[in-house]
């Protein structure tokens, strides 16, 4: 267990979900020592699954023999996550909340718990690697051993008040190894819930979820238009569109066409051919440097458009403090406004802003 260069055990509280990893993670740590303390968030979900977790986290505390406090954050989650999801959507934008969430609710709050009852460090049970520099004390943020499971990419948005305090239990176990050893070591799993990509989100369904919140009033039909002004169709509302997205347009044609932008300043959706929703150039506002910013504006590096996408190499130009260009080597398909870019040098995170709109208005 790689627990970020720390040399002797000390007081940590963990965030419980229910789930295998960090319950796991808070066995890993009291075996190694450590004086563990249980958290667990209530968000927003229906009344069984709050529930459901709750069960679930009392039953690890009672199991590992550690104190457990809830703290309520729905009003918070709300207002902070699900508010700005939605709108997002009807903006044009695809959001990623969980990037969001890390840092505005589970990292800030986990500080808030451990500073508040003098708890020297948090933990979560994240698939990712922190490295500590003792000359200089800087906390380096690093893609965990499992490449299938690394979760670095959602966490690129903590800076050194965060990282300096945290710890990642899994940081070189693979998702098959944390699976088999807490089995060996009595840690029941069987019933324990797997997270999904979105906690809040029913089904999956955004376009539901969206409408419920914001009402009908969304469904503003509009013209789908080709790149030279040309009416194809007509769509629904824009927040029920992503770039990249072939199903769902009924345009007649005989080869596909694809969301290529979003204008909701005109209600517009914009579609092309495949080869039109490549892009080479990629601009992020709100950029956060995980371990401060560089000395020089230009630099080599491996930049990831969304979780589930290969980072891909280019070179990122500082343009603000919290703004920059990436140019990448290979254009890139389906640069989405509202994702999340996150910039790596290897397996060390750079930092990450959120991906801004391409503006075309050539017609």
């Amino acid at each position: 267990m790689n627990l970020s260069a720390i040399e002797q055990p000390s007081s940590v509280v963990i965030a419980l979900s229910g789930g295998l990893d960090s319950s796991f993670s808070a066995l890993l740590l009291q075996s190694a020592g450590w004086q563990v303390y249980g958290l667990h968030f209530l968000l927003p979900a229906s009344g069984e699954t709050i529930d459901a977790r709750k069960e679930a986290v009392k039953k690890i505390a009672a199991h590992l023999m550690i104190p457990l406090e809830f703290i309520d954050l729905h009003d918070t989650f709300t207002d902070q996550i699900i508010g700005p999801f939605c709108e997002a959507y009807v903006q044009g934008l695809t959001p990623n909340p969980c990037v969001m969430c890390n840092r505005g609710i589970k990292f800030e709050h986990l500080l808030r718990f451990a500073v508040e009852n003098r708890i020297q460090y948090f933990a979560t049970g994240h698939y990712a690697k922190l490295v500590r520099q003792q000359d200089s004390g800087v906390t380096g943020l690093y893609r965990g051993k499992d490449i299938t499971k690394d979760q670095s990419y959602f966490l690129h948005r903590l800076n050194q008040t965060y990282l300096s305090r945290a710890v990642f239990p899994l940081a070189d176990m693979t998702k098959a190894e944390v699976t088999n050893r807490a089995r060996d070591l009595g840690l029941s799993v069987g019933t324990i819930p797997e997270s999904q990509d979105i906690c809040f989100l029913p089904k999956d369904d955004y376009r539901a979820f969206v409408e419920a919140r914001l009402g009908l009033d969304i469904k503003r039909p509009g013209d789908i238009i080709n790149s030279s002004g040309k009416v194809l169709g007509r769509h629904t509302g824009i927040y029920g569109y992503t770039i990249g997205q072939r199903h769902g347009l009924n345009i007649s044609s005989s080869a596909p066409f694809y969301v290529k932008e979003l204008r909701p300043e005109t209600n517009q959706v914009v579609v092309g051919r495949k080869e039109e929703i490549f892009s080479a150039v990629v601009t992020a506002c709100n950029f956060n440097w995980v371990e401060g910013m560089p000395a020089e504006n230009r630099l080599a590096v491996q930049a990831q458009v969304r979780y589930r996408h290969g980072a891909a190499s280019g070179s990122l130009t500082v343009l603000s403090p919290d703004r920059v260009m990436v140019m990448f080597d290979t254009p890139q398909l389906a640069v989405t406004a509202g994702q999340s870019l996150c910039c790596y040098d290897g397996d060390r995170v750079i930092g990450g802003g959120i991906i801004e709109r391409e503006v075309n208005t050539s017609f």
